[in-house]
This record gives C-alpha cells, sequence and structure tokens, in this order.
C-alpha cells in the first residue's frame, strides 16, 4: 500500500504515526527465525553462511540480519540470530534465535520442531494443535517460503526439518502469558509483519491523534481504529479506506474514543482480533494483555444471552483462552463474535457521550476472518 497524503501534503495511516513517534522499530522473533533459518539451509546446500542474511517480509521490506552464531556438520547447519527490538519494551529483546536444518528424505516436506526455549502447546485454543512447536503461522509459512526459494536456487526439494531455539527461552517465557495458556518449554515464535512496532505509551497516543487530525484535514468523513496490519487489511478489504484513514490504534481504543469525541468524523470502524475486542466489550479501554485480560465469564454472560444452554456456558467461562470460547459457541450456533462486537460498539458508544460519531465494530480471527460485527449505530 502507497502513502497517501493528505491536507497541505501531511502523511497519514500506519507509517506515517510510527515515524511520528521517533520510536525505532525492530524485527520480531519469527523474522529472525527466518533469517536464522535461510542462512543455515544456504550453508547446508552450499558450505556457505551468508553474512548478512536477507530475507523478504510479507509486506515486501528487504532487511538483512547479521549472524551470531553458525555451525555445520553432516546433514545439519545451525545459524542464529540476535534479536533486535528496536526501541519496544520487548521482553525478548537481545535473545538468540537459533535454527537447525536437518535434511530429511525424498517428499518428506518442511517439518518444524521446537528446540530448548521454545514452547509446545498443550491446551485447544490456540492457532496451533496441540503438541505442536509454538512456532505461529505466519513465521511457519515465511520459513517454509524462504526454504522453497534457497531450495530452488540448489536445483533440489524443500524436504527439511526446522528446529527453533531460543537462548534462555524457557526463563524469558516465564515474564510472558505462554504458561498460563500451555505454552510449556519456552517462548512462542511470533509476527505478522516481521516488524516489531515499538509501543511508547504517549508517543504512541500522540500519533493516533496526529493520524485523526491528517484524517480530518484530508476530508475523511469515515476513519478506521485497527488493532494490528491483520485488522488494517480487513477494513481496506471491506470498505476501501485510503491510507490517511486508517488509525494503528494498538492497543489504546480509549486514546481513538476520547480524540475522536473531541474531533468527531461521521463514522468510525473499530476492527480488531476477537480476543482484543471483548475486552473493549467488558469495559476495558486499554487492551494491552500486561493491562486488561480477555474476561471467560463475561464471555460465558454474552454466550447465555445468545442461547447458550449452561453447560455451554461453564464451558465458555473455563475456556483456555478467548479463541477457544468462540470455537465452542461457532459449534453451538451461538454468535459470540457478533455479540461481541454489538456490545463493544455499544461501549465505544458510551465513551464518545453523545459525540456525533456512527460507529460499527468487526471482530476478526489471527487469519483476517471475519468472525463478529455489528451494525452501525449512531449516537
Amino acid at each position: 500500500m502507497s502513502e497517501a497524503s493528505g491536507a497541505g501534503g501531511a502523511a497519514g495511516g500506519r507509517s506515517a504515526q510510527l515515524k511520528h513517534t521517533g520510536l525505532r522499530p525492530g524485527w520480531t522473533t519469527g523474522a529472525c527465525a527466518t533469517a536464522a533459518t535461510t542462512a543455515a539451509y544456504t550453508a547446508l546446500l552450499t558450505g556457505d553462511f551468508p553474512d548478512p542474511v536477507t530475507i523478504t517480509l510479507p509486506k515486501g521490506q528487504t532487511p538483512a540480519f547479521a549472524l551470531a552464531a553458525e555451525e555445520l556438520g553432516g546433514e545439519r547447519a545451525m545459524a542464529g540470530v540476535v534479536k533486535d527490538a528496536g526501541d519496544d519494551p520487548d521482553v525478548t529483546h537481545g535473545a538468540l534465535v537459533r535454527s537447525t536444518v536437518r535434511r530429511l528424505s525424498a517428499g518428506a516436506g518442511v517439518v518444524f520442531r521446537a528446540g530448548p526455549g521454545v514452547g509446545t502447546v498443550t491446551r485447544p485454543g490456540l492457532p496451533l494443535d496441540v503438541g505442536e512447536p509454538a512456532v505461529n503461522p505466519v513465521p511457519r509459512q515465511m520459513m517454509r517460503d524462504h526454504v522453497a526459494l534457497v531450495a530452488e536456487r540448489a536445483g533440489v526439494a524443500p524436504d527439511v526439518e526446522i528446529t527453533i531455539s531460543v537462548d534462555h527461552g524457557e526463563e524469558i517465557a516465564r515474564s510472558t502469558w505462554n504458561p498460563r495458556l500451555g505454552i510449556l518449554g519456552g517462548l512462542s515464535i511470533l509476527g505478522t509483519t516481521g516488524i516489531v512496532v515499538p509501543y511508547s505509551c504517549s508517543a504512541w497516543i500522540d500519533s493516533i491523534r496526529r493520524g485523526v487530525d491528517v484524517a480530518r484535514a484530508a476530508g475523511r468523513t469515515h476513519v478506521a481504529g485497527c488493532t494490528g496490519s491483520t485488522s488494517e487489511k480487513t477494513v481496506v478489504a471491506e470498505y476501501g479506506l485510503p491510507e490517511d484513514a486508517l488509525l494503528d490504534m494498538g492497543d489504546f481504543a480509549g486514546a481513538v474514543l476520547k480524540y475522536v469525541r473531541r474531533h468527531p468524523v461521521d463514522r468510525l470502524t473499530i476492527c480488531g482480533g476477537f480476543a482484543k475486542l471483548s475486552k473493549l466489550a467488558a469495559g476495558h479501554l486499554d487492551l494491552h494483555s500486561a493491562r486488561s485480560q480477555v474476561d471467560k465469564s463475561f464471555l460465558a454472560e454474552l454466550a447465555r444471552a445468545g442461547g447458550a444452554s449452561d453447560a455451554l456456558a461453564t464451558e465458555v467461562a473455563t475456556a483456555n483462552t478467548g479463541l477457544a470460547a468462540l470455537q465452542l459457541c461457532a459449534a453451538a450456533g451461538v454468535p459470540l463474535g457478533d455479540l461481541v462486537a454489538l456490545t463493544a460498539r455499544d461501549e465505544a458508544l458510551a465513551v464518545l457521550r453523545g459525540a456525533p460519531v456512527a460507529v460499527d465494530v468487526i471482530c476478526i480471527d489471527r487469519a483476517g476472518t471475519v468472525v463478529g460485527r455489528s451494525e452501525v449505530r449512531a449516537p
């Protein structure tokens, strides 16, 4: 997506917000694992480690990563990259992410393993099956794509086992929510864009305000507050909004609503992950996992209001994650996604306090599929 310009040439949208904060972005564990995997597989096939190793991220950026560790012997090779989270206070900043690539027999494809410091999924409700290494779907696809490119250049089939490990990852994971989610033994390998967007609360909230100002100056009457890049793609697909009408809300739903209350636009769409927006529905304005949690008892009451039986409501209240609760309700024909979207919309309208702004809410899953939505409602 190209950067759009508003009145007076002022740029808007996600990239302009990041530039406005003055904060330096970094790289996700998924990007680091992809770089390490690319280097290791290249060395396995050619005998030489590319250093630095360049990869292509989902949005086309081509960062280069220096190798911090490398080892080649027999049928396997290992490369390691130190994660740089930029100016984000990420607990994995400085962690050494390693990838060990081993040849497999013809037709085996690409197989992922959890090495030391990478967790294993032990409960349902996550985007990975129980027993799988905690390497999320987008990083897996990035690694598959890069392995395929390296294999194509060498004229071989990409049949390999990729084992991702993180030095001291099990210790670092104790500072995350992984143990509570049933991800045991270490960290998750995460990232949907490959880029860590730094969140200084004051700087990011200021950037949200600037985003609203730019949208208004450009004459936009419909803006969207998005929790991330996947929800941003969703609202563009749904409504064709230009970049300067997109607000990178992140976790700061309250910042968007309070500023739009004072500087109204005709319509505000709020789009984000189901779990995050269930927090807004429950009355939380800061959606960060360190400051608000998914309230499964609240979801159970919504489900009950939507026709769930007592037994189903009990299952929802004890579900491992918000996604698990959503899946339970979907299987029973209870529209929990729509109920969360509707309740989040009404909470947003309450914060707007009668400001002349119509609101609708869209809930998505991790793949960007719409799992709930509300109708547009004016105050």
